[in-house]
C-alpha cells in the first residue's frame, strides 16, 4: 500500500519542511499539497534538512477532492469534536486499520488540515475514517510538523508490510458499498436523515475486507427482494 501524506493549505513553509523531514525519517515519501505553494519557499527546504527530494517530488492540487481522486481509503486528522462525525481512531488503532487494508487496497491517504482551522466539515466528509491524537485538555492541538511526526512514527511499521503477491486490491469496494447503502436509505424513504447517513458512512469506513464483502452480499440479497 502506498500511503500519501496530504497537507491542506499549509501556510508556513517551516511546517511543510518539518513534515517532509518527519516523513523521510520514518520511511514515507509521497507528499501531496492542496492549495498552497509553501513547499517552494526557502524556509521549507532549510527545515527539511536532508529531505529535499520529498519537497522536489511534491504533487500539488487545487482541491482536496482532486488530491484524493486516485485514493482508495482516506483518513482525516482532526483535533476538534465534530457533531456529525462520531467514529474516531487513535494513531495506534489506525496502524491496525491500515495494516489490514494494505492486503486489499493499493492507495491510502492521511490528510492534515490548516494550521489555524484544520479541515472543514465538507473536507471531513471526504474521509473514510477520522483520527485524532489524545491530549490533555489544556493543550488541544499539535502544530503541523509535530502531528505529521506522531503519525509517521506510529505508522512506520507499514513500511515493512509486504505487498499482496498479485494485483487483487479492490479499493472500489468501499465506495461501491457506500453507494449501495445510500440507495437502500432512499428505498426505505429515510435518505433525508443526515445523521443516520453520516453515522452509516463512518462505520462503513472501519470495516475490514471480510465484513465489506459480506455486507455487499447482504445488500445484494436485499436489493433482489
Amino acid at each position: 500500500m502506498q500511503l500519501h501524506i496530504v497537507l491542506v493549505a499549509p501556510a508556513r513553509p517551516e511546517n511543510v519542511g518539518a513534515a517532509a523531514r518527519a516523513m523521510k525519517t520514518m520511511g514515507f515519501s509521497s507528499l501531496r499539497i492542496v492549495d498552497s505553494d509553501a513547499h517552494l519557499q526557502p524556509a521549507a527546504r532549510w527545515v527539511a534538512h536532508g529531505a529535499g527530494e520529498i519537497l522536489d517530488a511534491v504533487q500539488t492540487f487545487p482541491t482536496l477532492e482532486q488530491a484524493l481522486a486516485d485514493v482508495d481509503f482516506t483518513v482525516a486528522t482532526t483535533a476538534r469534536s465534530r457533531a456529525r462525525f462520531h467514529y474516531y481512531c487513535t494513531p495506534q488503532a489506525l496502524l491496525e486499520q491500515l495494516s489490514e487494508r494494505s492486503q486489499w487496497m493499493s492507495q491510502a491517504a492521511l490528510v492534515f488540515g490548516r494550521e489555524d482551522s484544520g479541515l472543514t466539515n465538507e473536507e471531513l466528509e471526504l474521509a473514510d475514517l477520522l483520527t485524532g491524537v489524545p491530549m490533555q485538555a489544556d493543550y488541544p492541538s499539535l502544530n503541523l510538523g509535530q502531528a505529521v511526526m506522531v503519525y509517521c512514527y506510529q505508522l512506520s511499521a507499514l513500511m515493512s508490510v509486504a505487498a499482496p503477491p498479485s494485483p487483487t486490491a479492490d479499493g472500489g469496494q468501499l465506495q461501491a458499498l457506500r453507494q449501495r447503502a445510500d440507495r437502500l436509505l432512499q428505498n426505505l424513504e429515510v435518505g433525508d436523515d443526515q445523521k443516520l447517513r453520516d453515522w452509516l458512512h463512518q462505520r462503513l469506513g472501519s470495516l475490514p475486507q471480510r465484513d465489506t464483502v459480506m455486507l455487499h452480499t447482504l445488500l445484494h440479497d436485499i436489493e433482489k427482494n
